[in-house]
């Protein structure tokens, strides 16, 4: 309908007025908290973090969806994700929310802050209507002169994003795409969106061949190793097979 004709925060709550946005459990906090008192990663994990328990009580405020949403994670080995968002043309990538509690913008790089920002970045360069040479602004924000990616918490604060919970509790590491400067385009603007996004999720896939890939086998047996921990030296955070 055109978001001339729509309400901004229109289509953001579900239907028991929950902002799935903002719904995964905060696993920032804990593991910044035992960062501050030397327990990473020693006695407190650097990945794999598991949910509090006060997220897991049937009276909590989690959608189903949201519980939904992670317990496929949880079945599913995910290693690379995407969730695509409307209103700006710019790539974000985690931390979103920002590590001093009480800041709406602050610079908050993860662990891997170099893997994430390539991977915002081929989304980004190849998407062709952040490539442009004719790009605007969308709105306010120059996004243009950081390439169109921003680590997410440097743009504004999201406590509970799917994007810091996918990284701290499995192995998928997940960016926020927003695809175009209009919330709703239009029925008729949306095969030139389908264009300008096709080849950049296609290159998005194809990244999930970098990297180190194999099978951690045992030195007698030969038998495969479930989830054995792979610590790369200088980055603080792990991942399991």
């Amino acid at each position: 309908q055109g978001s001339e004709l729509s309400g901004w925060a229109m289509g953001r709550w579900t239907y028991e007025g929950i902002d799935l946005n903002h719904n995964f459990a905060d696993l920032n906090t804990a593991l910044w908290d035992a960062e501050d008192n030397d327990l990473v990663p020693h006695e407190f994990p650097n990945h794999y973090i598991p949910i509090p328990e006060y997220y897991t009580f049937a009276n909590a405020t989690v959608a189903p969806e949201t519980r939904a949403v992670i317990d496929w994670m949880q079945r599913y080995p995910f290693v690379l994700s995407a969730n695509l968002h409307g209103g700006e043309l710019v790539v974000t990538y985690p931390f979103d929310m920002t590590r001093t509690y009480w800041k709406a913008q602050e610079l908050t790089p993860t662990a891997d802050d170099g893997v994430f920002r390539w991977l915002a970045t081929v989304y980004a360069t190849s998407n062709l209507a952040m490539a442009s040479e004719e790009r605007r602004l969308c709105h306010y924000d120059d996004f243009i002169r950081f390439g169109n990616i921003i680590n997410g918490a440097n743009w504004h604060t999201v406590p509970g994003s799917m994007n810091d919970f996918s990284y701290l509790h499995t192995n998928c590491f997940e960016i926020t795409v927003e695809l175009s400067c209009d919330k709703f385009p239009h029925v008729s603007e949306l095969p030139v969106e389908w264009e300008n996004n096709r080849e950049s999720l296609l290159l998005y896939m194809e990244q999930v061949h970098r990297g180190i890939k194999g099978v951690v086998r045992d030195s007698d047996t030969e038998e495969g190793i479930a989830n054995a921990i792979i610590s790369v030296d200088g980055i603080n955070h792990d991942v399991r097979t």
